[in-house]
């Protein structure tokens, strides 16, 4: 999927939409983002020694989880609210010029709620992993894209 694609699935826009491209292999979502260096969050983070901040690696790993859910919720774009993070543990930084890519599956469900588990890499070097869960509604706000 591309970004055109994943809007129809997601309800990010501009700057918050933060997927380059992404599939679904085997049941696990595989994310891109190509770290370019004019991103908004890398501007004070940090002057001279840009790396991309933690929780926006979390909001990556949990945008490639959407693909799942989207792909769950037979096509339709979903709204997803964290509901929790947990295990989270940085091994590397991510800086401009990497492709940040990700692995993710959901493991569990039950009503409205997902559990998944997710890493960020550059190349085969883990940066980040971690548990997260979601509340998913249906995006009734954006059905038209």
């Amino acid at each position: 999927m591309n970004r055109e694609e994943l809007m129809k699935i997601m309800p990010h826009r501009d700057d918050m939409l933060l997927l380059d491209e992404a599939e679904i292999v085997d049941g696990k979502a595989h994310g891109k983002k190509f770290i370019r260096g004019d991103e908004f969050f890398l501007r004070g983070h940090f002057p001279g020694d840009p790396i991309v901040p933690g929780v926006i690696q979390c909001e990556i790993l949990a945008q490639s989880t959407c693909v799942l859910l989207g792909a769950s919720a037979g096509g339709g774009k979903v709204k997803t609210l964290f509901t929790g993070l947990d295990g989270v543990r940085f091994k590397r930084p991510v800086r401009p010029g990497e492709l940040f890519e990700t692995v993710c599956e959901i493991k569990k469900s039950k009503g409205p709620f997902y559990w998944a588990e997710g890493s960020g890499y550059v190349g085969k070097e883990l940066c980040v992993s971690a548990s997260f869960s979601f509340a998913v509604f249906p995006d009734k706000e954006n059905e038209n894209g």
